[in-house]
């Protein structure tokens, strides 16, 4: 399937690769302001359940042609010597993220990120400082493959998502040390969220 249009046979059962052609598609489309965070989110889930081309055409029947000439960055990697590492507000996920951090703060808040994946892999090797991973509604994450030298690490999520979910589900691996790393959902307080 080319990135624009639906074959003429909506029976035909659609395949990863053209499924995540779909999706790089919403992205195009949620990055220049043409569909809302929860319009994406809506039609991001109605992909993923898709089974035929058929079933995926209407999620892009209103957006204009677009030729995507390459899928978003699958792997992104964020460094920092005794400073801050920080992705808050609305910013693209990769499929893999890698994050290497001494003595800083690292905070990813997916909350209102594009996560166009099911599964994110989150690569850490922290030294001497704390990482927050404030996950959206819903979302579960393993922290599992993390090891921990002199510091602690915390989940506050599902480990697991339910059978079929469409919410992301993030893991964690590498290493932390003479640090914390917490997973978390949104706090709230009155007015407050963070």
């Amino acid at each position: 399937m080319s990135g624009d249009a639906v074959p003429s046979k909506p029976k035909v059962r659609i395949s990863d690769a053209d499924r995540e052609s779909v999706v790089a598609r919403l992205n195009v489309a949620v990055g220049e302001g043409r569909l809302t965070l929860p319009e994406f989110e809506e039609r991001l889930d109605g992909v993923f359940r898709a089974q035929t081309y058929g079933d995926v055409e209407p999620f892009v029947a209103d957006l204009p042609a677009t030729v995507v000439t390459g899928a978003p960055s699958d792997v992104v990697e964020l460094r920092s010597h005794a400073g801050n590492i920080k992705r808050t507000g609305r910013w693209a996920v990769p499929r893999r993220l890698v994050v290497h951090s001494m003595a800083g703060s690292v905070k990813l808040d997916l909350r209102h990120a594009v996560v166009s994946h099911r599964m994110v892999e989150i690569v850490l090797a922290t030294q001497a400082g704390s990482t927050t991973i404030v996950l959206p509604p819903g979302a579960t994450a393993n922290i599992d493959g993390v090891s921990t030298s002199a510091g602690t690490t915390t989940i506050r999520v599902p480990a697991m998502p339910e059978p079929g979910s469409t919410t992301p589900h993030i893991v964690i691996t590498g290493s932390t040390a003479a640090g914390t790393l917490v997973v978390r959902y949104e706090r709230r307080f009155w007015r407050w969220r963070w």
